[in-house]
């Protein structure tokens, strides 16, 4: 029965998108289509998105607070305690939002990867395609000189991994690098396990995986001003 359902309510209609997309917006270009198909569902993930970055927002400036309470009261425990306690009432979380968005992208993560397992040749595809779909041909897998199906690649994985270490990075530099172990233990492992995972995967997964960061960068620094325009008008108030 879950077989069923992964494969009428989620592969193919996904599978269907994927050629629409590639049909009509990419002149058959299969790597563009990944892409587009990335963007268009993260654009209908967007609303969890603000909505996380929302509390991330909120939640880094109460951060700030924490430690501004610290400085103000480290010589006295009780009132230090007693703001702090006053101060995380306020603090909120919105898991789900965030469990939507990593769960819909880890579903095409496997979406895509069965894609390429099961193979893309004309005979499994027309098995898969709707009725109304027109029939692409032969799915043309080149992306500017690189096989999307190909594992074991370097070049992809490894600019993965640069992308990882460079977010990272930049992460850590706005906390002036005030670091412990185990954060540099992550900085220097997390991008190296991502760039041993992604060499044994097809290399359409590197792309999507870049596609998907790309995007949250964007929306990440339009959310911060974003917020930051809202904060400001309510002091106006």
């Amino acid at each position: 029965m879950f077989i069923n359902l992964w494969n009428d309510f989620l592969y193919q209609p996904v599978f269907n998108f994927l050629i629409w997309i590639y049909n009509n917006w990419t002149d058959q270009n299969l790597g563009w289509a990944v892409v587009y198909l990335t963007i268009v569902l993260r654009m209908v993930l967007l609303p969890f998105t603000l909505v996380t970055e929302k509390t991330k927002t909120k939640n880094d400036e109460i951060d700030a607070q924490v430690k501004q309470i610290e400085k103000d009261h480290r010589d006295d425990p009780v009132k230090k305690k007693e703001e702090l306690r006053r101060l995380f009432k306020k603090r909120k979380t919105s898991p789900w939002s965030t469990v939507v968005v990593l769960g819909v992208q880890i579903l095409v993560l496997v979406l895509l990867y069965q894609v390429f397992l099961r193979g893309i040749t004309g005979e499994k595809i027309l098995r898969i395609l709707y009725p109304f779909m027109d029939f692409p041909g032969q799915i043309n897998v080149m992306f500017y000189g690189f096989n999307l199906g190909e594992t074991r690649t370097i070049i992809w994985p490894g600019i993965t991994a640069l992308y990882l270490l460079l977010e990272i990075y930049l992460d850590y530099r706005k906390q002036k690098f005030n670091l412990t172990k185990s954060d540099l233990a992550y900085f220097i492992l997390f991008p190296a396990f991502s760039f041993l995972a992604l060499w044994f995967l097809p290399m359409v997964k590197s792309l999507f995986i870049l596609t998907t960061m790309t995007f949250s960068v964007i929306i990440s620094q339009f959310s911060k001003v974003l917020f930051k325009e809202k904060k400001t008008v309510a002091k106006h108030h």
